[in-house]
């Protein structure tokens, strides 16, 4: 399979065993390490819950590489690697996320476009998502519109779901491409575009979470309006700390 011309004709890729169990075994271990002496310390804006005061429903951890030395080795080799070949240039890493969708408790993630929060000119640029668990449609698998990266950068609206705050205006009408749920198993690695349409149900399973690895790299050639990007993260933390979300 080549998996550059997969990226550009459908707008994402599926990379099954990206991580083998040795290296699962090593970021599992890493993980836990992390979040009961790393996490404690970050500002809220980087730590979403689904409920604050319930500990079991953490949902996300932004910019980890930031904050640790092991996840930012781990970011600058096989995931840019990967990301440089996809994109066919050099890039620049922008973030490394922990996802979770906690058993009975997270909601759908909204249809959108990275691009919409990136800012980006042109959107050259790519996240991947690499689970932790064995993630199926009852527990909130990544779907795809397949080729909707072709199409440009839809309306986006602002949407009440923690971590996903812009969702595509009117999903669903007239849809150009097919949607294509993305099962996945623990070390299995998805990478799309910028511009790719991409949504989750809820974890609709009462004992199973859905944990994932995500990685943000934009290419070489994209340029970012940093003063609109910053203006909106402060408005969009403002509205969530008075909201009672982080």
């Amino acid at each position: 399979m080549s998996r550059p011309k997969d990226f550009e004709k459908d707008g994402f890729v599926l990379v099954p065993n990206f991580c083998s169990r040795e290296e699962l075994a090593t970021i599992e271990f890493e993980l836990a390490r992390f979040v009961g002496n790393v996490m404690p310390g970050l500002p809220p804006a980087d730590v979403f819950h689904e409920d604050r005061d319930d500990p079991s429903t953490l949902k996300q951890i932004q910019r980890m590489h930031q904050h640790d030395e092991f996840f930012a080795s781990f970011v600058k080799n096989k995931p840019r690697a990967l990301a440089e070949e996809l994109l066919g240039e050099p890039v620049k890493i922008k973030n490394l996320q922990f996802f979770n969708k906690p058993p009975g408790k997270s909601k759908a993630t909204p249809a959108h476009q990275d691009g919409q929060y990136f800012m980006l000119e042109p959107f050259r640029a790519l996240t991947m998502w690499m689970a932790l668990d064995p993630v199926d449609e009852e527990n909130g698998c990544v779907r795809y519109l397949k080729g909707s990266h072709r199409d440009g950068l839809r309306t986006h609206e602002r949407t009440q779901t923690l971590g996903f705050s812009q969702g595509i205006v009117g999903y669903g009408k007239n849809e150009t491409g097919e949607e294509v749920p993305c099962p996945a198993q623990p070390g299995d690695l998805l990478a799309h575009h910028a511009l790719t349409v991409h949504r989750a149900d809820a974890n609709l399973s009462q004992t199973r979470s859905r944990r994932a690895l995500g990685f943000i790299f934009y290419g070489q050639s994209a340029r970012e309006d940093k003063v609109a990007h910053q203006s909106y993260q402060k408005k969009l933390a403002e509205e969530m700390s008075a909201e009672g979300k982080i």
